[in-house]
Formats: structure tokens, C-alpha cells, sequence
């Protein structure tokens, strides 16, 4: 059993898009799972209600029903998946002190970078707090290949201390269209349907790797 947090104060991040697809994905393979809506827009429920495939999820926002809620919850499956809040506000430090592994989508920009920095801190202070866990680290979503922004991101990630995960997952239309079709990229057709598959796949099997 674990608990997965995709967390970060700026929204349009992807911790929705991230969030549900690593769901469908864990589900896909045979895992009971459980997907914690945290955020007030309920955007990752609402996708999971207008799906085909039912993924079971609760939304629970306060800072103390998250602390009281996740324990239990996580107690039905096998993992417990919760899309943090826009905002670094008392519900996401409540997510914190209870998840194992705390997952910081940032874009390539100057202002998701500060933004992804101001997540981290708030990380390792749970983790001062805790002894320990969560563990942490960082991805890059909806880049654009082959731009000096993306380039200058990896460099800047890379020397600072915040773990930043190999995978990138790219901005794609298909990836935006998702919510709207109440589907995943695995349920949609096309080459750019599969090729962003890939990435999650490649994202979510290094996910996996550092629960081990």
C-alpha cells in the first residue's frame, strides 16, 4: 500500500492530467486503486466520472478530513492516488505528512520553476518534520521538443538539489483533448495518442522505481 501525491501551488501543471492517467494506467495492470480528488475544481473526479472504465475515487479537501481520511483510505487499495490542490495551502501540507511519495509536475518556464522550488521546500520541511518520508522528486510536463526553454529547465533542475525524474512528458493537443473525451490517451487512436503513451508509460514505470 502507498499513497502517490502529484502536488504544486501553480495550476495547469498537470497534476489533474497526470494524476488520472497514472490511475487508469495502475488499473490497467491489475492494481486496486483509489484516486484522491484534493483540488476544489474537482477536475480529476469529474474526468473519472465521465469515463467508461469506473476508477473509484473520493474527494476529501480539508486539511484535517485529509489527514484523518488518507490513513483509511489507503487501508482499501493498493495504491491511494491524490491529485493535490492548486496553492501550497494547509491541504497540501496535510497530503504531505501522509503520502510516501510526493510527485512535483513542473512546465519549462521561469515562473513553474519558482513555482516547483516554493513545492520542494514545503516537501522537505514534511520530510524534516517526519523523519523521512515523502519521497520526492520532479518531472517536466507539457514541454516542447527541441526549445532552449526545455534545454535550459533540465540544466537548471539537474544542479539544483530537487530529484528531477529522466521521463518528459510533451505538450500535445491529444493530451488536452483527453478530459473533454472522458478518456485516456490509451483510449484514444492515432499515432499522437500513442506516442504520448509512451511517455506516461516511461514516467509512470520511474514512478514505480522509487517506491522500491
Amino acid at each position: 500500500m502507498a499513497v502517490i501525491a502529484f502536488v504544486n501551488q501553480k495550476g495547469g501543471c498537470a497534476k489533474s492530467t497526470t494524476s488520472v492517467h497514472f490511475a487508469y494506467w495502475l488499473s490497467r495492470k491489475k492494481n486496486k486503486v483509489l484516486l484522491v480528488d484534493a483540488d476544489a475544481q474537482r477536475s480529476s473526479s469529474i474526468w473519472l466520472e465521465s469515463m467508461e472504465t469506473q476508477i473509484p475515487f473520493e474527494v476529501v479537501q480539508s486539511p484535517d478530513d485529509l489527514l484523518e481520511r488518507i490513513p483509511e483510505l489507503v487501508q482499501t487499495c493498493q495504491h491511494l492516488i491524490v491529485d493535490g490542490p492548486a496553492g501550497l495551502s494547509e491541504s497540501t501540507r496535510a497530503i504531505l505528512f501522509r503520502a510516501d511519495l510526493a510527485i512535483v509536475p513542473c512546465q519549462p518556464t521561469g515562473v513553474d520553476l519558482r513555482s516547483a522550488s516554493d513545492a520542494m521546500r514545503l516537501i522537505r520541511q514534511a520530510q524534516s518534520v517526519r523523519s523521512g518520508p515523502p519521497k520526492a522528486a520532479v518531472f517536466i510536463s507539457r514541454a516542447v521538443k527541441g526549445t532552449k526553454l526545455l534545454e535550459e529547465a533540465i540544466a537548471l533542475l539537474t544542479k539544483s538539489e530537487v530529484p528531477i525524474l529522466k521521463s518528459v512528458v510533451y505538450q500535445r493537443q491529444i493530451v488536452a483533448d483527453t478530459f473533454g473525451q472522458g478518456a485516456t490517451v490509451w483510449e484514444l487512436a492515432g499515432k499522437p495518442a500513442a506516442d504520448a503513451s509512451k511517455e506516461f508509460e516511461r514516467l509512470f514505470k520511474e514512478i514505480m522505481g522509487l517506491l522500491q
